[in-house]
């Protein structure tokens, strides 16, 4: 049976983010992930996972002005000191959260950096930040992100994050594969997941077309529920979909799944 995580940046938005930890305990989640935890206190945010018997399963990197629009500096050749400094501070807060792995945002390509030196910078700062985490026992995730939703995004293939796993070469990275990413891009989503799930650190959903829960699009999710568990993943599933209403109301899928 899959393991699934409420994703509180997007799920429960009809609260208050620091409600949103109860809220996610009394739908039947176990643990959580959301973006950023930066904007709040790592004590508030632990009060709050103990207080409701939830797990943390992941967080970002610090990844830029998010509200302006930034997707991730880890690509940026003139940003690398910023990236790196957010990196003690995802320590930091991962740490104090029992979060076991954090994901990189590798940003979309800046205007006038070739393709060729945006990958230089992104490997380096990787291979920096696997490093680091790993002497805090945490993992480093790259995650895919399709380019209609972020166009210009960097990092937007399965095979692109694979081979820039090849160029790191730390056993301390792996890949977060979002199904609805991965649908948009190039499909063929149960075969990948089976080629390469030593490889995949963490797994996302949504349904496509309109990021919605599982059951409101194309992919065949009771398959491909069945099929992870046949392939012996055994993490969490992060549920980063956009509620067609409340979230309360949409999460008919998740007793199917979980029956």
């Amino acid at each position: 049976m899959p393991k699934f995580a409420a994703n509180l940046t997007m799920l429960f938005t009809e609260l208050p983010f620091m409600q949103r930890f109860e809220a996610a305990a009394k739908a039947g989640f176990k643990a959580v992930e959301y973006l950023f935890p930066y904007p709040f206190p790592k004590e508030e945010l632990a009060a709050a996972l103990k207080a409701n018997g939830l797990v943390q399963v992941l967080h970002n990197l610090p990844a830029g002005d998010w509200d302006a629009g930034e997707r991730g500096i880890a690509c940026h050749p003139d940003r690398v000191d910023e990236f790196r400094q957010g990196v003690p501070r995802a320590i930091e807060y991962a740490t104090a959260l029992g979060c076991a792995q954090v994901n990189c945002l590798a940003g979309k390509l800046p205007a006038g950096v070739s393709e060729a030196q945006a990958r230089k910078t992104l490997v380096d700062n990787l291979r920096f930040a696997a490093e680091a985490l790993r002497g805090a026992n945490i993992r480093l995730l790259i995650e895919p992100i399709n380019v209609f939703d972020i166009p210009g995004f960097f990092v937007n293939r399965t095979d692109q994050a694979l081979a820039i796993l090849d160029e790191v070469d730390s056993s301390n990275l792996f890949v977060q594969y979002d199904i609805y990413h991965a649908q948009r891009m190039e499909g063929e989503l149960g075969n990948t997941l089976s080629k390469h799930l030593a490889r995949i650190g963490h797994i996302q959903l949504a349904d496509n077309p309109g990021r919605g829960e599982p059951g409101t699009g194309e992919i065949n999710y009771a398959w491909l529920f069945k099929h992870i568990d046949a392939i012996g993943y055994t993490g969490w599933i992060g549920c980063e979909y956009k509620p067609r209403t409340t979230t309360a109301e949409g999460l008919g899928w998740l007793q199917t799944a979980s029956a």
